[in-house]
Parts: structure tokens; C-alpha cells; sequence
């Protein structure tokens, strides 16, 4: 008597409730999941400085967060008291992005890389130097030397080899736009990766310096909140809750790759607190009164 083929238990578990996906080794069966129906046509596609120039329309997870921590400074934003800055390490984040997410010859398009010669050294010109910013200003696009193009390549092929990281990014659409109104106000927010189909979800692309450290980075700038807010919109377009994943990768040797599932429950919460915040925004937008969350004595407790 034959015995009866062993089912394969899966590699990975993607994804959770409906969403779920079980990654198998290859060559065994993969049973195939319902899919929601959901129309990537709602989300809109557009470079990034059409998306930041609407900042002052529309409430965004970073201006989210900014009222949360501080009422006053994100008011004085709001009314230009406050400049923004495009840091190098912005520009370098940027430029990791759209290698991994979309390209090389989407890269190849949005960034010069290199650098003008100095003739007395026969090097480029480092990325801060006034030389370098004037090469930069005439090519028309933003720009990075060759050392940070060599540490952004080494990113991306950190993330193609981590197998979990691969799987979430093979297919879906990166850099995409949702428009909303949500909890009483004017939203919008840039999504790294979507792939609702596959049960995949929200993929959000984030560099740190250290994966080892990567879960304080996820609580110290509010990473949970921000994909709750994602999450939120895109439910308010498609009326389903996607899964939400975060792959991180090191900026600086070896450049490791991590992968995380955000629970729901985790989500959730963070929505809670998110709404709370919008419904506190209207109150300040009636009253007029923005406070700095310091007004009270505190007090030291503890060591």
C-alpha cells in the first residue's frame, strides 16, 4: 500500500487573515487563495515633488505625526513659519528607493551620479562642496556621488537576495498616491509597495543603520502609525484591511536586510490614536489654540 503524499509545511507565512500566503519550497503545491477585487485604478501615480507640493491641501501621515508630538510647531509649519529641508540624507534615502522599488533605469532618469573633477586632485568633488552642488544644478536633477551610488547598490542587492524581502517585491506597484477624506479631514499619502492581490499588502521600504536596532527606529519615528494611516486610507478606497509588511536595510556594511509583519491588533491601536489626533486637529482648527504638550509641571521619577 502506498502511503499518502505528506503535505509540505510552507517556508513563510506572508500576510494574515484573508491576506495570508503561505511561500512553499520549490516545486511543491501552493494552494491557491480568494483574492479581494480591488481597483489599483483609484491610486494615483506621480513624482514625488507634484505629491509634497500639495502638502498644504491635503494631511499627511509626516504632518500626522509632527501634530501629535507637538500641536504648536505643526501649526507653524502649516503657515510657512518654518522652512522645510531636502537633507543629503533625504536625497540618498530618495535615491535607495527608487533603485530598489523601481529600477535602475527609473534611477538612471531621476539622478545624475558622479561628480565634476577637481583638476589639482583628479578626484570628484565631494557631494557637499559648492562645485559638486553646481553640477548638480545644471544636469537639472538631484545628484550623488559615486560612493553613495556604491552603498545604495549594495542596498538593493541586499534586498533582492533576502528571500522574504524578494517575494514581497516581486510583484505589485511601487510609489503610489491615495486621496481621501479621512476622520474629518483632507488626506493623502505616498505608498512605497502595494500588492493587494497576491495577499501581500502595504510593503513600506525603510534604510536605518542598524537592522539589530530596527524595532526602536520602528517606535521612535512612529513607523506604525504612519502604515496605519496608509492602511486606513487605502481602506476608505477599497472598503478591505490590507496586511502591512516593512523591509529595512542598512545603510552603511554589510547592508543587511530585514523583514517585518506589523499584527493587526498593533495596527489597529495606532489607528485609534491616529483618529484621536484628527478629531483633536479639528478642536485646535475651531479653537485656535495650539498647545506645545509642555504646558503642565513635570516631574523625575525615576533614574
Amino acid at each position: 500500500m502506498t502511503p499518502a503524499p505528506r503535505a509540505t509545511a510552507p517556508l513563510v507565512r506572508l500576510g494574515q487573515g484573508d491576506f495570508a500566503r503561505d511561500i512553499y519550497p520549490e516545486g511543491s503545491p501552493m494552494p491557491v487563495l480568494a483574492e479581494p477585487v480591488v481597483d489599483l485604478r483609484a491610486l494615483i501615480q506621480e513624482p514625488p515633488d507634484v505629491y509634497h507640493a500639495r502638502a498644504g491641501e491635503y494631511l499627511s501621515s509626516h504632518s500626522l505625526r509632527e501634530f501629535r508630538e507637538c500641536p504648536a510647531r505643526f501649526r507653524k509649519r502649516e503657515l510657512g513659519l518654518i522652512p522645510g529641508k531636502d537633507s543629503e540624507a533625504f536625497a540618498v534615502g530618495r535615491a535607495a528607493h527608487v533603485l530598489i522599488l523601481e529600477g535602475r533605469d527609473r534611477f538612471e532618469t531621476e539622478f545624475a551620479v558622479g561628480g565634476p573633477i577637481n583638476p589639482k586632485t583628479g578626484q570628484p568633488y565631494g557631494s557637499t562642496t559648492k562645485a559638486f552642488s553646481e553640477w548638480a544644478e545644471r544636469l537639472g536633477k538631484p545628484a550623488i556621488d559615486d560612493g553613495q551610488a556604491a552603498v545604495i547598490g549594495e542596498m538593493d542587492a541586499s534586498v533582492r537576495a533576502h528571500p522574504i524581502a524578494a517575494e514581497l517585491l516581486a510583484d505589485g506597484v511601487p510609489e503610489r498616491v491615495v486621496r481621501c477624506d479621512y476622520g474629518g479631514q483632507r488626506c493623502q499619502g505616498r505608498v512605497d509597495w502595494i500588492n493587494p492581490a497576491s495577499g501581500i499588502g502595504i510593503v513600506d521600504l525603510k534604510t536605518c543603520d542598524s537592522v539589530s536596532w530596527f524595532e526602536g527606529d520602528i517606535r521612535a519615528y512612529g513607523y506604525v502609525h504612519q502604515l496605519a494611516f496608509y492602511r486606513a486610507l487605502l481602506a476608505q478606497v477599497w472598503g478591505v484591511e490590507l496586511p502591512v509588511h516593512i523591509v529595512a536595510v542598512e545603510k552603511r556594511e554589510p547592508n543587511r536586510t530585514g523583514v517585518w509583519l506589523i499584527e493587526p491588533r498593533i495596527l489597529a491601536e495606532a489607528q485609534r490614536e491616529n483618529e484621536q489626533a484628527m478629531d483633536e486637529l479639528s478642536q485646535c482648527r475651531r479653537t485656535g489654540i495650539w498647545p506645545t504638550r509642555f504646558e503642565s509641571l513635570r516631574r523625575v521619577d525615576r533614574l
